[in-house]
């Protein structure tokens, strides 16, 4: 399997550009909050103990919450969703996939490394023959959001010839509406969410899948024991249970997107979507700007196959804001 480009790679940024200036890189090229949910006190036992199953079970009762789905949603725990999102083909060996797109790279590439015949769709009307839809909502990079009322008819016309809805909620934390987790157990719907990016912890690797009995079990059996360990199952029922910090987050994140949006279109990009977590937007001269900040310290995202686009995630202060527009003035 081909590698797909991902954000974040500072060493790789280092060695184009040599160490900043300032010391630091800005790393704008994820969808990470920059302003992480602060990590509570951990039982030293979670670190020398292996994980507990009744701990466990809490972070689960805690995911079906927060995430709004149904109290006995099938679910399961995992290091990340990119090791769910490699194990998904393994639930539909050779099948037809349509992913809705342009979108996540590795979507394409874990289905295809495991013989699937993959195309790009690029919307759901044209994707419905396929026997696995994919769909990330919001989208990865351009904010495209499928109503949620969409989906559910969707899925069962897929369940009913053994397909499956795969709906990727990265994102959904800031877009709570476009969720379906409310859907969770439905036959034929399988949904995924990532703790790391809303709570601002993607290094912790916490991540869930919501659906149907028979998948989740299947998950939960190759997954195997003790996949999460036990100090990020304590942070993850902390963060997951943790109301009030999610909606002061959400209000910040919101007002952060507002204001980076101002900033670049007064440095001339076009605005091209995007979320609270990251905008996207478009310049005629994106490769030279792309170049000019990292010599500034600055790593954003660019997109090889369009080039005129750059995803730009948030600053998560005064100073990040300053030292980014300084670099596009």
């Amino acid at each position: 399997m081909s590698m797909v480009p991902h954000g974040g790679d500072l060493a790789a940024a280092e060695a184009r550009w040599g160490r900043p200036a300032e010391g630091c890189w800005l790393d704008l090229s994820t969808g990470i909050n920059p302003v992480p949910y602060p990590i509570p006190p951990i039982d030293p036992a979670a670190w020398q103990r292996l994980p507990q199953h009744d701990r466990l079970h809490r972070l689960l009762d805690a995911a079906r919450s927060c995430y709004r789905a149904p109290a006995d949603a099938p679910i399961v725990a995992a290091p990340g969703t990119q090791i769910l999102i490699q194990l998904l083909p393994r639930l539909r060996p050779g099948a037809r996939v349509a992913i809705l797109g342009p979108t996540y790279g590795e979507y394409a590439a874990c289905w295809a490394a495991e013989g699937a015949a993959v195309a790009a769709a690029g919307s759901l009307t044209e994707a419905a023959a396929a026997e696995v839809v994919v769909l990330v909502n919001p989208n990865n990079p351009d904010g495209r959001v499928v109503e949620a009322e969409r989906l559910p008819a969707l899925a069962g016309e897929l369940a009913a010839r053994g397909g499956l809805l795969v709906v990727d909620e990265a994102f959904a934390e800031v877009t709570p509406q476009a969720s379906v987790a409310a859907e969770a157990g439905r036959s034929g719907l399988l949904i995924l969410r990532s703790f790391g990016k809303f709570f601002g912890l993607a290094g912790l690797r916490l991540g869930f899948a919501l659906g149907p009995a028979a998948e989740i079990e299947r998950l939960v059996r190759w997954l195997g024991p003790w996949a999460v360990p036990g100090p990020a199952i304590e942070t993850g029922i902390a963060a997951l249970s943790d109301r009030t910090w999610q909606d002061q987050a959400r209000a910040r994140l919101s007002a952060d997107a507002a204001r980076l949006t101002e900033l670049l279109l007064a440095h001339g990009f076009a605005d091209r979507g995007g979320t609270d977590l990251f905008r996207l937007a478009e310049h005629p001269e994106a490769a030279r700007v792309w170049d000019r900040l990292g010599r500034a310290g600055i790593l954003v995202r660019p997109f090889p196959d369009r080039p005129a686009l750059l995803r730009f995630g948030l600053p998560g202060d005064e100073e990040g804001f300053a030292r980014l527009n300084a670099a596009l003035g």
